[in-house]
């Protein structure tokens, strides 16, 4: 009998790709660099919390604090215990935190200190010993990319990147945004690469971690139901959007300089897209996804008329949610004249059989109505209809829409004869809810990724290949907006007229979530 191929070493008593029963990683460090920072604080701490608090962290566990403050250990504990107070999903427990808390270091020191990092190489090397870590690592760079190359070096420099020399496995975690055009990102991607092997970077992508984000792949290849019609034959379009009420708050510095399509569409919604179009892996394995996906952003087109397909807006002052916000231009920080965009949508094609001549429709935007993740499926009409037009005009197209967020589930949307004596015809939906069906909380998406980046599982990680292939569809749009106004809409509505133009000219209408 064949020996199936797997990328890891496995039970042979036991299917590798069975993940019933938690999977704990091996004993090991986590150093977080900006660990002082608003991720690290919100996401990244409570997120260690929770994963030790579900019994999926190992008994052997040490978190490392690195940042430009003068601090102990005793300043960094207490730190980390208000953020994991504040923002865990789990309910606390005294004894969890104490474990945890018991193995938390602070290495004090400014990215060029040359000491502060020995510091740390030499911390990492004690623990190997006193923590029983064995030389396993993990470094999340939660730091402004223009950082990473003196961090990285120092890493270099100290051997702290080098597996051989450290007696384990050595991994980097790399926060978006990766880079902020093409050539900028293959500069980043092989300044890691020099640094760490291509298997030991992992790209966050937190969108990734969403549990609806994997289940799209559970809907598609699990299920014989949807796969037969999920293709151009039946597809009418894709419509991908992310919409937040929320303005840009503190982030007007970063911001300005990167705008919606930077933001978001180079690597949220093109991930959501490739996901959705890829086809089916050999194996439910990283290179398989990873090889599916990349084939499609390769296989992604920009219309040719990007004045008709190519829309950017920017809020301005409005009503949300009963109140009235200011305009982008009045936000702190932002430059009275700033160009940047708040929105962006576009219409892309994927040149391959399966979706060749199926508009996919992308949008993001802030200060929309409402916040909201979804990517939804409207199917062509049915060719023929054996009823009087009168029956059927309130009927539309029937559509699947899986919500990312933030009510995680699924809506299949089709027409149903109105009960009475007349045959009339509307719009149904039916509708599937994480929260009601199943009694277990989904976990964060840093819960799932930073599990994985121990666990060594890159399966929701981004190669740098697909991060580069994203970038090209990205930066044409970039070229043409350069030095254009964008157009306006107010707070509170769904982005500039010009939007919904575009699809008008297309026949057809942007979904309401």
């Amino acid at each position: 009998m064949a020996t199936e191929l797997t990328e890891h070493s496995h039970n042979p008593l036991r299917d590798p790709r069975d993940r019933r029963l938690p999977r704990v990683p091996e004993a090991c460090a986590l150093v977080v660099f900006g660990i002082t920072g608003d991720l690290a604080r919100k996401k990244l701490l409570p997120a260690f919390y929770d994963l030790a608090n579900r019994g999926l962290l190992p008994t052997n566990f040490a978190l490392l604090g690195f940042a430009r403050r003068d601090w102990g250990d005793g300043d960094f504990v207490s730190l980390a215990e208000k953020a994991a107070r504040d923002y865990a999903r789990t309910p606390w427990r005294d004894d969890v935190w104490d474990q945890l808390a018991g193995n938390m270091k602070f290495i004090p020191g400014s990215f060029d200190d040359d000491d502060a990092f020995d510091n740390l190489a030499k911390t990492l090397k004690d623990m190997g010993h006193t923590h029983g870590i064995q030389g396993n690592a993990a470094f999340f760079l939660s730091i402004p990319p223009a950082m990473f190359p003196v961090v990285l070096q120092q890493m270099q420099r100290t051997g702290m990147a080098d597996n051989d020399e450290s007696g384990g496995w050595r991994r980097v975690v790399v926060e978006k945004p990766f880079g902020h055009d093409l050539e900028s990102a293959i500069e980043l991607n092989t300044l890691v690469d020099d640094v760490f092997g291509w298997r030991d970077v992992y790209r966050i992508d937190h969108y990734l971690g969403k549990e609806t984000v994997q289940n799209l792949l559970a809907l598609r290849f699990a299920n014989t139901l949807f796969e037969p019609v999920w293709n151009a034959h039946h597809v009418d379009s894709v419509q991908i959007t992310m919409a937040e009420d929320g303005g840009i708050g503190s982030r007007a510095a970063f911001y300005d300089e990167t705008g919606a399509a930077r933001d978001v569409l180079q690597n949220h919604l093109l991930q959501l897209l490739a996901l959705t179009a890829m086809e089916e892996p050999v194996q439910f394995i990283p290179s398989a996804i990873r090889t599916e996906k990349l084939k499609v952003l390769r296989a992604v087109t920009v219309p040719e008329d990007l004045a008709s397909y190519a829309i950017r807006g920017q809020y301005e002052q409005g009503w949300l949610a009963g109140e009235r916000v200011a305009g982008y231009r009045q936000e702190k920080d932002v430059p009275e004249d700033s160009s940047t965009e708040t929105y962006a949508a576009l219409r892309l094609g994927v040149e391959t059989r399966r979706w060749a001549g199926v508009p996919f429709y992308l949008r993001t935007g802030k200060r929309l109505p409402r916040r909201v993740t979804e990517i939804a499926l409207s199917f062509r009409k049915a060719p023929h209809l054996p009823f009087a037009k009168t029956d059927t005009e309130e009927l539309g197209h029937n559509q699947l829409v899986v919500r990312v967020q933030p009510d995680e589930g699924m809506t299949l949307k089709f027409g149903s004869k109105v009960p009475g004596s007349m045959m009339e015809v509307r719009d149904v939906s039916m509708d599937f809810l994480y929260g009601e069906t199943f009694t277990e909380a989904s976990p964060e998406a840093y819960e799932r990724l930073l599990l994985d980046v121990l666990l060594g599982d890159a399966m929701l990680f981004p190669l740098n290949e697909e991060v580069e292939a994203s970038w090209a569809v990205i930066d044409p749009l970039e070229d043409y907006w350069a030095g254009a106004q964008p157009h306006s809409y107010r707070a509170g509505e769904w982005g500039p007229d010009e939007a919904d133009e575009m699809l008008a000219r297309d026949g057809r209408v942007w979904r309401r979530p």
